[in-house]
């Protein structure tokens, strides 16, 4: 399987995106394409990649505004959760399966940042959008921010994952471009135990 974390390289965004292929089809899926969509394009291209599906973790501007181009120069389908108000050529819930070859890339809804929020578990590698960081955790102070969804999303989906499982995130918040749902379980001061209640407070504080 081809995989690659790609940052932003303008300094006034942090953004990751992803490219995961399969290598003996060619086909290939892209993550949270930003403003970084001319060098996924020259990735794909110098691989000889087709990128079949193109994938929202969610549907902030940060996140988007390179799908048109992709979906422009490959065909692609775009790909977001059913609750996302952006254009998609397929919806998910919780649970789809979307498949490159033999890659499986499954769906886990997990709104809290936003209602359309989704992280994809690709084999060990999770991509986590805005939901959770290294170190950190998506906002819920938004309007469209819920924090008992995000407790939720965080504590009874994510957090049930095995240790060994790869954090990739939406943003280079943390001190590492990536982690493992078992550091950032005795780590990540979010993910400290707290009620419901408690977490809601929490995530009030400035």
């Amino acid at each position: 399987m081809f995989f690659k974390q790609i940052k932003n390289k303008d300094k006034r965004h942090d953004n990751f995106s992803y490219i995961i292929a399969n290598e003996a089809t060619g086909e290939a899926l892209v993550i949270d394409p930003n403003f970084n969509a001319d060098e996924i394009i020259q990735v794909a291209k110098k691989n000889r990649f087709i990128v079949k599906y193109v994938i929202a973790t969610h549907h902030h501007w940060d996140h988007i505004a390179g799908i048109k181009e992709i979906r422009l120069s490959f065909g692609s389908k775009v790909v977001t959760h059913k609750l996302s108000q952006i254009y998609k050529d397929i919806e998910v819930v919780d649970g789809t399966t979307l498949r490159v070859g033999g890659i499986i890339c499954k769906v886990i809804h997990t709104a809290g940042h936003t209602p359309d929020g989704i992280c994809l578990l690709v084999d060990n590698k999770l991509f986590t959008g805005d939901t959770l960081f290294v170190g950190e955790c998506g906002r819920t102070d938004l309007s469209e921010g819920n924090p008992q969804e995000m407790y939720n999303s965080l504590f009874q989906k994510l957090m049930k994952l095995d240790d060994a499982i790869e954090v990739y995130p939406g943003h280079d918040y943390g001190s590492q471009p990536h982690s493992t749902i078992g550091i950032e379980r005795k780590t990540n001061y979010t993910l400290e135990k707290r009620s419901l209640k408690e977490f809601i407070e929490f995530m009030k504080e400035p």
